[in-house]
């Protein structure tokens, strides 16, 4: 992990601060306010360039692991994720919106430093990673279907082209470029710079741009760090005693329960970031804690990383000495 991708939680929020401040001046803000569907194509197109079609075969690898990482990730956790926004979110529709969708999109980077850091089985969570990317790239469209219906839009089918759009046009554009360009070196290379290079940079850009706009609105609600804490916390509890009870169920060994403990905790916020700015460009608030729940859960995972090391050496597990 580079030293940007470990910090990007907060390079974010100082996106934000940034687009706050811009927002001062409304002149400003109303001329960056069209770049934001544009920076996040551009960001999206650097997401999806590397995505291992062709690996997706070793997500069944271990066929156990896998069909019971997808059933905690796209069944249980939004079903869980539902019910704790209600009890703690209530009466707050835009943070509700923002919190589910946080938790619907399992990570696809950062958990696998996690993972080695409390000593799982890394090719075993590695293997699962282009399989989760697929199959919620494919559920997302569905969740803001019915995210749209929770937030009372009254056109939930405006919704759900907006995300075919953001998710599937970057993706046809990336596939595209990356066939274009495949034997010849030199292309291929400036446009690795131009989008994965740059990709969280797009993203920077794009938060910045969506909350100079809409900034107004944010700086009426100083609470919602407070209001996102809590129910952070209790899914990270809560699904870590689930977890650790499934992987018990299922046998796996320590090593590997570790790796399902932390691709089932971690979360994708960029790609939902992503969704949420461009579907709901005019509900910074959804985006906002977007924003705010990485803050709370990097520092959580490194926190349960440390707890499963303990526990191996507790029960005395080989290579946790």
């Amino acid at each position: 992990m580079s030293l940007i991708e470990k910090i990007e939680p907060l390079l974010l929020a100082v996106a934000a601060l940034i687009g706050l401040a811009l927002g001062h001046f409304g002149g400003l803000s109303g001329l960056l306010g069209p770049w934001v569907q544009i920076l996040l194509i551009l960001m999206l197109i650097g997401v999806f360039w590397d995505i291992p079609f062709k690996d997706l075969k070793k997500g069944f690898s271990d066929l156990k692991f896998s069909l019971t990482s997808l059933a905690i990730n796209f069944v249980w956790i939004p079903i869980f994720g539902f019910a704790l926004a209600k009890i703690f979110l209530g009466g707050h529709d835009d943070l509700q919106i923002g919190f589910i969708m946080l938790l619907v999109t399992p990570c696809t980077d950062w958990y696998l430093v996690f993972t080695a850091m409390a000593r799982g089985n890394l090719p075993l969570s590695a293997s699962i990673l282009p399989l989760n990317l697929i199959v919620q790239l494919l559920l997302l469209p569905v969740y803001l279907w019915i995210f749209g219906g929770l937030a009372g839009q009254s056109d939930p089918l405006y919704i759900l082209w907006q995300v075919v759009l953001v998710l599937f046009v970057p993706l046809v554009i990336a596939r595209v470029l990356t066939r274009l360009s495949a034997s010849r070196e030199r292309l291929n290379g400036a446009l690795r710079r131009l989008f994965p290079g740059l990709r969280f940079w797009y993203l920077f850009l794009a938060v910045a741009c969506m909350f100079a706009g809409e900034g107004g609105t944010i700086l009426e609600r100083p609470d919602i760090f407070l209001l996102l804490l809590a129910p952070v916390l209790v899914f990270f509890a809560l699904n870590f005693v689930v977890v650790r009870l499934a992987a018990s169920a299922m046998k796996f060994s320590f090593q590997d329960g570790v790796s399902l403990n932390l691709t089932t905790l971690a979360r994708n916020s960029p790609v939902a970031l992503t969704v949420a700015i461009g579907a709901f460009p005019d509900r910074p608030l959804i985006a906002l804690a977007l924003i705010i729940g990485p803050l709370i859960e990097l520092p959580t995972l490194a926190l349960i990383a440390h707890l499963l090391l303990r526990l191996g050496r507790r029960l005395k597990v080989p290579g946790y000495e």
